[in-house]
């Protein structure tokens, strides 16, 4: 025996249509596991104000500097930070400022 949905059909296409599936809920997953670390969300939040080197973000932020570019690393082959050789030193940034709108969503819907 089959249950009635209690929802009408067109509200049922929406939804249906709506919620990811497939290789775009991958993709979400993917992306939004990159905001589960502490570590690598106050790189991030340190990124959206300046570009910056290991050495730098290492002393600001307080972290080991292996650990900060193992995160770093990370960061980078999931294309949310880039990096750019400037001489001898190589600088960190946002990929793209879309990241820094989801922080702040994220810090928004906190209420801070």
């Amino acid at each position: 025996m089959s249950e009635t949905l209690l929802l009408d059909k067109r509200t049922q296409g929406m939804v249906e249509g709506y919620v990811p599936d497939g290789e775009l809920l991958g993709s979400l997953v993917r992306f939004f596991s990159i905001f589960s670390d502490s570590t690598r969300l106050r790189i991030l939040s340190a990124l959206a104000i300046s570009e910056m080197c290991v050495t730098d973000i290492s002393r600001v932020l307080g972290i080991n500097q292996t650990t900060v570019s193992h995160q770093l690393r990370f960061l980078k082959d999931a294309g949310i930070a880039k990096a750019q050789r400037h001489g001898k030193i190589i600088f960190y940034s946002l990929y793209n400022d879309l990241v820094n709108d989801v922080l702040l969503k994220g810090v928004e819907f906190l209420g801070y």
